[in-house]
């Protein structure tokens, strides 16, 4: 039994950040209901390719939406208005990520099924919140990785060849927004479980952007400079960064002065560690534009191998940067299951990456593939609701199913 097996969420969510959060949870054992249009399902159902062999299911939705069961409802219809009310009846948690306002006009929003359920966890994720100058904006992850900052820290530094902002090479804003929301329908089940009641979450892809800027943002509050792009550098830290070597290039982080002393030994360069212009990381950081050249001239000489490997004997953290056919073919990747297959109804078999959370009593368990589109419609709503069979097909009739 997994750690939320005593737990049933409604998933009205799609894309990405919302259906993570549903997706973690329902890794952690709950009872996970994603409810989508009928005929069309969520959009990134047809974000392809590519697509899952022999099968029209797209890498893209299979990635968010592991051990739900998908049921289609169009709640444009007051029957289909119904029967999500009666579902939410009886789930713990809601998540939803429609423009602010949208549900309330079906009889969906917060307080509409907060009158019918007070204990609903209700979790709302919209571009910019519930309220603000821009609280009735779409918002889609690349656009507030620039409007909230990220890629002005992001690629190569001003002056050199293919300077420019770049935005992350994953939705790192909807990841992060699923997890915050994880955690905040964590937090309000706590309270709840203490004798509180249910509430309305309000999280914004703008606002966790913001938040994770971290160490960047607190560089700027502190000095009113906005921080510049550094490409692979670290603002904070030298060295930092990568560097090339004799068959291509490796990460050298090196975290405090005894690391940076072991690692001016290991590149036959001792005096470095002794040079006034380098004995401790802030003077590191003020002289980078002394260091970094004489680092990259030293490690052209050894292959990326040799370096992980000395440096590593050394104490001195560095990698190599791999592609991600060189990721699941990592000893430690592997040794630590981070890909794992599941049955498939059309495909046979399907490979999915691996929750990266490990819980010795409640591990996570792969019980459901991501659902076809509805392909547990009739057995959810006999069996959570107790329509009968010709309820179901009536329903069907009528479009609302």
């Amino acid at each position: 039994m997994g750690a939320l097996s005593h737990l049933r969420v409604l998933d009205l969510s799609r894309v990405l950040a919302g259906p993570w959060s549903g997706q973690i949870l329902a890794d952690l054992g709950a009872d996970v209901i994603k409810i989508e249009r009928p005929g069309n399902g969520d959009d990134t159902r047809a974000w392809g390719p590519p697509f899952l062999k022999d099968t029209n299911e797209a890498a893209y939705y299979l990635s968010a939406n592991r051990n739900k069961q998908s049921v289609t409802i169009d709640f444009t219809q007051p029957e289909g208005q119904r029967l999500v009310r009666e579902l939410a009846a009886k789930s713990d948690i809601l998540i939803e990520n429609f423009k602010v306002g949208g549900l309330a006009a079906y009889g969906l929003d917060y307080e509409s099924l907060k009158a019918i359920n007070p204990q609903l966890i209700y979790c709302s994720i919209t571009g910019f919140g519930q309220f603000g100058p821009y609280a009735k904006r779409a918002g889609y992850d690349f656009m507030i990785q620039g409007l909230g900052g990220l890629m002005s820290l992001t690629g190569r530094p001003e002056g050199e060849e293919g300077a420019g902002p770049v935005k992350v090479g994953v939705a790192l804003t909807d990841i992060l927004t699923g997890l915050y929301s994880t955690t905040a329908i964590l937090a309000a089940l706590a309270h709840r479980e203490q004798g509180g009641s249910g509430q309305h979450i309000d999280m914004a892809l703008l606002d966790v952007q913001v938040a994770c800027l971290a160490n960047q943002a607190m560089n700027y509050l502190t000095t009113g400079v906005a921080p510049r792009r550094l490409g692979n550098a670290h603002p904070n830290i030298v060295p930092y960064q990568d560097f090339p070597t004799a068959d291509g290039d490796f990460i050298l982080t090196v975290g405090n002065d005894s690391q940076f002393r072991r690692f001016a030994e290991v590149a036959g360069q001792p005096q470095w560690a002794d040079d006034p212009r380098f004995l401790t990381n802030k003077l590191r950081v003020a002289n980078r534009a002394q260091l970094i050249p004489l680092i990259r001239q030293a490690t052209v000489f050894k292959t990326t191998a040799q370096w992980v490997t000395e440096l590593e004997g050394a104490g001195v953290p560095c990698g190599p940067i791999n592609d991600l056919a060189q990721v699941f073919a990592d000893p430690q990747v592997l040794a630590r299951g981070l890909a794992v297959t599941m049955p498939h109804s059309l495909a046979g078999s399907l490979p999915q990456v691996a929750s990266p959370i490990r819980l010795s009593e409640t591990p996570v368990e792969y019980r459901m593939a991501p659902p076809l589109l509805g392909e547990h419609t009739q057995g959810v709503l006999q069996r959570v609701l107790g329509l009968e069979e010709g309820d179901v097909m009536r329903l069907r009739e009528a479009g609302v199913l």
